[in-house]
């Protein structure tokens, strides 16, 4: 099976900690946070990798290379301009036109989820997405799900009135299965966002659906975060 570890974000909300080194390659226990990634896909059974990149993706090519010392291959898409979630899959979708489903992943998503109830998931469904989520209070997104788990309801980037009653609610985790017919919905050399752009659309279309999260699961968009993984593998928390 093949994935996409989406890896050409500047991380700005990390400050000095990524104003030269790209974000993939901060460090937890030794190693950087990508390996985490990639090793997981890995063990999952995604073995051949596409990897965005733009800031200094010279540095994070050289620490990865062909993938061949995780167990995996990995291929690289340069972008001059940055393309968005969803434009950055469209720039390569070549790499999966022969697949019938490919994994992509948020570069900044620390996780051990074991992906295979979620693809069989994806293919009982006939989905042509299927978004990893879990519950939290607050967030960038909140979906809505019927019975079946499928999404009636995805809201990006709320307004604050939407939060001032608190409750727990279905969340976008940032890793999603995609049946690449999806990839015709989505608009050549335009910059686009899954989330923004393309999920309120496919809503209506009743084969976009949603998975629980069974692991563990951060996103490292801050120091704060950041420290949070290295403290969760410290004490137990996260086994990767």
């Amino acid at each position: 099976m093949k994935a996409m570890v989406l890896c050409a974000g500047l991380g700005t909300r990390l400050g000095e900690l990524t104003r030269e080194l790209p974000k993939p390659l901060l460090e937890v226990a030794g190693r950087p946070l990508l390996e985490y990634i990639l090793r997981n896909l890995g063990r999952n059974g995604f073995s051949e990798i596409v990897i965005n990149v733009h800031f200094a993706p010279e540095i994070l090519q050289s620490a990865f290379g062909d993938g061949s010392s995780l167990g995996v291959r990995l291929h690289y898409s340069f972008e001059p301009e940055l393309l968005g979630t969803a434009g950055g899959v469209k720039n390569v979708e070549s790499q999966f036109a022969d697949e019938s489903e490919f994994l992509v992943h948020y570069g900044d998503i620390i996780t051990n989820q074991n992906f295979a109830e979620m693809v069989a998931f994806h293919r009982e469904k006939n989905a042509l997405c299927t978004i990893l989520v879990h519950r939290r209070e607050k967030s960038n997104s909140s979906v809505g799900l019927d019975a079946d788990n499928r999404v009636i309801e995805f809201l990006e980037r709320p307004d604050s009135s939407y939060w001032e009653t608190p409750r727990l609610v279905w969340v976008n985790s940032g890793i999603m299965l995609f049946s690449p017919e999806v990839l015709q919905r989505v608009p050549t050399a335009i910059p686009c966002d899954w989330p923004r752009d393309i999920f309120p659309s496919l809503v209506q279309t009743g084969r976009l659906f949603a998975f629980p999260l069974s692991g563990y699961r951060v996103a490292v968009d801050s120091p704060d975060r950041l420290e949070q993984v290295r403290r969760d593998m410290e004490n137990g928390v996260f086994i990767p």
